[in-house]
């Protein structure tokens, strides 16, 4: 009996190893997911747009858009004195696949963006990115973003 509890002992410790050892290999994952949701909410255009990958998608609004022309919005939108002044995340959950190089983010995002005229639009909305590593950096390839009726 000994043995038995002895080994279980032993089992459980090595898949609290495994358990901590999978925590710090997706730390540089979080550390990506939480810079690129503070870049926007800084209105940090180079950075924020630095972690999408060159031929990534972008589902906003009433559907998808070309990266570039995305990027081109956020610049003459600042350009203009409009900008995001609130962008909070709640409710992140991170599954990351099996063979570490795929994951995907979803999280719930209550937003505030200025506009050039001076109005205000409040918004809550739900964000699934879909990140790859790519080159040995976690990248963004989709981003779908679709707001939440207030109802």
């Amino acid at each position: 009996m000994k043995k038995i509890v002895t080994g279980f002992a032993i089992a459980l410790m090595s898949l609290s190893v495994l358990a901590d050892h999978h925590g710090a290999k997706d730390a540089d994952l979080h550390a990506a997911i939480k810079a690129f949701d503070h870049a926007y909410a800084v209105n940090d255009i180079e950075s924020y747009f630095g972690f999408y990958a060159d031929d990534a998608t972008v589902y906003v609004g009433d559907g998808r858009v070309n990266l570039a022309e995305y990027r081109q919005m956020w610049t003459e939108l600042m350009a203009s004195g409009g900008g995001v002044e609130l962008n909070e995340m709640s409710d992140l959950q991170v599954q990351v696949m099996a063979d570490g190089g795929a994951a995907v983010a979803t999280s719930f995002i209550d937003n505030r963006t200025r506009w050039p005229d001076g109005s205000v639009t409040t918004s809550r909305a739900f964000e699934t990115d879909v990140w790859q590593r790519i080159a040995g950096e976690w990248k963004v390839v989709s981003l779908h973003y679709s707001e939440i009726s207030p109802e």
